[in-house]
């Protein structure tokens, strides 16, 4: 009958620590967290993304990744998509979410018991092999009564993490979208310089012919010149401008080898007719921000995490060890009895020293910490977005002015400047000095319109994330496509 005591002691443990609720198919999913994610990227950007876990699902997007820049000259969406599809450092954010996931699907497991088995009195003369077994199975009490409380922190960072991917993916189409713009603007403005150039080298070699006839001084000889070498420093500047902005934006969309062989268009497209201002313009920011939906979630985490520490503020550490004792002895009638003699121990640490007050202001500091964060992010989140909504308006009325404006007045002094020299009023020079002047506010009017398209971009990822600090998207309005000519 004494026999029959060590099953139960022995299966006490094992039956507390089965005491676990099921574990949710949302952490142990193979792309655990990742939907959720991607069913936040369309509505704000409008573009597909992607988590690729095999080598299989790599080759498919090299492949369409290539079929979309391969020889082709690329527009912004063109490139967001991309990126979204290629980026290396996107897809470890979105591996991210899935240790999140996996850190909940391990804080929902209950933690394995420790056996111990010892045999005592081995090669025990009138007893044969041995005089008594002890095995023994310990099971942390603790681990099984704040399983819940762990398992609801794991589950706020693991929405956190999913949130810091969406983040993550709204700042790369962000950057990606401002990097074409970057690099289509670049090679815009080296088109202007190029037309420039050639209007100063027929400047430079009328000069140079007038020298020879002595029509013209060596000091007006010499300025012709020094502004030509000038212009010609300029020009090699911004190629080389151009050919790095390019080079961010291949390196955002993570081409490299035969990828790169693509163009982006010669030119921005045209400004759009009219722009409006966006109704409750912070109400939507602090609605869509994803930034401060992980700061929400953070606070979140450090309140659970304060309630656990309260729980655990005492008892820090709790066991139960439950297991039994055969002993065999050798009787007067030489025959041998066994004794099975039960064993519970309960072992914790007692507070003396470390009482948990330490412990306490440390989580309630950590929590005051957290709500400072997000009402400062609550308040940057409404600043961004009417600084964001004000340079976008005043962005597209300073490129108008100049497209409307200056341009035409310069074009108006080069066209009446031409029918003067025609007429010999004027002289050639003056007639350079004017189609210089020309292509001079041209220059400022087109980057008045890149002002414009980053503005743009700036304003989506005020009310949505994506911008400097937070996260990216592109921008609402006019979308941007391929400007003209074959592109670069």
């Amino acid at each position: 009958m004494r026999i029959a005591k060590l099953p139960l002691i022995v299966g006490f443990p094992l039956v507390l620590g089965a005491c676990a609720t099921a574990i949710p198919s949302a952490y142990t999913d193979r792309n655990a967290g990742f939907a959720n994610v991607a069913s936040q990227i369309t509505p704000a950007i409008g573009k597909r993304t992607v988590f690729a876990q095999s080598q299989a699902e790599n080759e498919a997007l090299k492949r369409e990744v290539q079929g979309m820049v391969h020889r082709k000259t690329i527009s912004a969406d063109t490139a967001v998509q991309v990126a979204l599809l290629n980026n290396k450092g996107l897809q470890a954010s979105y591996a991210n979410v899935g240790l999140s996931a996996a850190e909940a699907w391990q804080q929902s497991t209950p933690e394995n018991p420790i056996v111990s088995i010892g045999i005592l009195g081995i090669g025990a003369p009138e007893l044969g092999a041995y005089r008594a077994i002890e095995g023994l199975i310990r099971a942390n009490l603790l681990d099984a009564t704040t399983r819940k409380q762990r398992r609801e922190i794991a589950d706020a960072s693991f929405r956190q993490a999913q949130l810091s991917a969406v983040n993550d993916t709204l700042t790369l189409a962000n950057q990606t979208r401002q990097a074409w713009v970057n690099a289509v603007a670049a090679f815009e403005v080296v088109g202007y310089l190029k037309r420039a150039k050639a209007t100063s080298d027929a400047g430079s070699e009328l000069a140079r012919k007038l020298g020879e006839t002595g029509a013209l001084n060596k000091a007006g000889q010499a300025r012709e010149q020094a502004f030509n070498a000038e212009l010609a420093g300029q020009l090699a500047k911004a190629r080389l401008n151009a050919t790095k902005a390019k080079e961010d934006l291949t390196q955002l969309m993570g081409l490299w080898g035969a990828d790169v062989d693509y163009f982006v268009p010669d030119a921005l497209p045209r400004l759009p007719k009219s722009v409006g201002r966006v109704s409750n313009v912070e109400a939507k920011a602090l609605r869509n921000r994803v930034d401060l939906r992980v700061a929400k979630l953070g606070l979140e985490a450090q309140a659970k995490a304060f309630g656990l520490t309260d729980q655990t503020r005492i008892v820090s550490d709790l066991e139960l060890v439950a297991g039994a004792e055969l002993e065999r002895e050798v009787g007067e009638d030489g025959d041998t009895e066994t004794d099975v003699l039960p064993q519970v121990e309960l072992e914790f640490a007692i507070p003396v020293y470390d009482t948990g007050k330490a412990r306490m202001r440390k989580a309630e500091l950590m929590y005051l910490q957290a709500a400072n964060v997000l009402a400062e992010r609550a308040v940057n989140v409404r600043s961004e977005a009417r600084g964001a909504e004000t340079a976008y308006l005043a962005s597209y009325k300073i490129a108008r002015h100049y497209r409307d404006v200056l341009v035409p007045l310069r074009k108006t002094v080069e066209d009446e400047g031409l029918l003067s020299y025609n007429g010999m009023i004027t002289n050639t020079f003056e007639l350079l000095t004017d189609v210089r002047e020309k292509l001079s506010a041209e220059l400022e009017a087109a980057n008045a319109k890149r002002e414009f398209f980053m503005a743009q971009a700036d304003l989506t990822a005020a009310i949505y994330g994506g911008g400097a600090g937070s996260g990216g998207a592109s921008g609402e309005g006019a979308t941007l496509a391929a400007g003209g000519g074959a592109g670069h």
